[in-house]
């Protein structure tokens, strides 16, 4: 163990001081060092007393204080994230609008949000016309439901079409939206998040931008996905999908931004992802679900069983358009019985959490061979990728064996 000694520093000529500390045989002391030039980022300096303030004595500090006993106090009861469902009918009709997924009267936040962190909208836009957004956000990223246009900001012009998507950092003014054609609902459908309530809950605003505008086209990630659908092994793998990255996360995150983080994911037919877990919000969108309703879905819950089955499961049915609500650290698992491959966009804050390293990403198998082999780990220090299951019949039985909640999305 290193022990620190700290002594008080003085000054008598008003030169400016600093310190740095040296090692000796693992005992650490603090050395004076004169400097002129400019005062070092986050130093403390000496001042005399007749430079103190006397406002803000320590009477007036310490009613502020709160003190708790470690049990009542350490893992406190905060309002839980529900399993709710932002229905697709929303942005298929009515004029042009932004609809907000605002669940903060239920989740305790102070200002508009999702979830903590994030939130998220539809922007609906009739053909020929436009409607502007703004946020004060560090991230903001828009996915084309449906229709084509294009969007205007500080940052440049960006055309768009169904399937593309596109993110921009810090905006200091409002991003103009507009829509010259639709191939349904008379106009375009975007889905828009944005990490606001984060900032919002820190008291900051943005001061840099921390990457460049950045387009995704439909065309670039469908063929992405074909690529590695068709490579070796990928029968094994529970995600046959594409995650989002950005040229400033390249060498650390690989994130879509340095807060955001999404997957484009495809359900093969006839099949089943395997219960995984994250310590992240996910703000899922059905891209793609074969209609009729019912035949692709999510089950959620907060327990596996010893099979890696999900105790007691909420079952959330796909509706393409949608978006729905899967809480943090909830074991669920994606099922597929229709014919045709299902395709879904997590949006979640896990570039933050990938930066603090506590994303803690799990996969069901991983964890019981682990369990069966006399071991529980702290964290997912590693991901396999590999529990993904062709079934015909499994899908259904789970579905009998829970209550189907639909949670307004058939």
């Amino acid at each position: 163990m290193s022990t620190f000694h700290v002594a008080p520093v003085r000054s008598d000529s008003g030169t400016n001081l600093m310190t740095r500390a040296s090692s000796t045989s693992g005992l650490f002391a603090l050395e004076q060092m004169e400097k002129d030039d400019e005062e070092p980022r986050g130093l403390t300096h000496v001042v005399s007393d007749g430079m103190l303030c006397d406002k803000g004595i320590s009477e007036d500090w310490e009613s502020s204080a709160r003190i708790y006993e470690y049990g009542a106090a350490a893992n406190p009861d905060l309002p839980a994230i529900p399993v709710l469902v932002h229905p697709a009918s929303l942005h298929e009709a009515g004029p042009t609008r932004v609809i907000p997924f605002d669940l903060s009267s239920m989740i305790g936040g102070a200002a508009p949000c999702t979830s903590p962190n994030l939130m998220a909208s539809y922007v609906r836009v009739l053909v020929g016309e436009r409607i502007s957004t703004a946020a004060l956000a560090t991230s903001q990223a828009y996915y084309v439901i449906r229709g084509g246009g294009s969007t205007t900001s500080e940052h440049g012009r960006v055309t768009w079409n169904t399937g593309d998507l596109f993110v921009v950092p810090k905006t200091d003014g409002q991003l103009v939206h507009e829509c010259s054609a639709a191939e349904a609902h008379d106009g375009a459908a975007l889905y828009w998040i944005h990490d606001q309530p984060l900032l919002d809950y820190l008291g900051v605003a943005p001061a840099v931008a921390k990457f460049d505008p950045t387009l995704f086209t439909r065309q670039r990630l469908l063929e992405t996905v074909e690529e590695i659908r068709h490579a070796p092994g990928a029968e094994h793998k529970n995600r046959l999908g594409v995650l989002l990255g950005n040229a400033k996360t390249e060498e650390t995150t690989k994130t879509l931004t340095h807060t955001l983080w999404s997957l484009l994911n495809s359900i093969g037919p006839k099949s089943v992802q395997r219960p995984h877990r994250h310590n992240s919000v996910a703000l899922d969108l059905a891209v793609h679900a074969e209609w009729p309703a019912g035949r692709v879905y999510t089950l959620m819950g907060k327990e596996i069983d010893g099979n890696g089955d999900i105790i007691d499961p909420i079952k959330c049915v796909w509706a393409t358009g949608a978006v729905f609500v899967t809480p943090p650290g909830w074991w669920h698992s994606h099922h597929n019985e229709s014919d045709s491959t299902a395709w879904v966009l997590p949006m979640q804050d896990a570039g933050l959490y990938t930066h603090q390293r506590t994303l803690d990403i799990r996969f069901v198998d991983d964890e019981l061979a682990l369990h069966r082999g006399g071991r529980i780990r702290g964290s997912a220090f590693a991901v396999t990728n590999k529990q993904y299951t062709d079934i015909q019949t499994r899908a259904r039985e789970d579905a009998e064996e829970c209550p189907n909640f639909n949670y307004g999305l058939a």
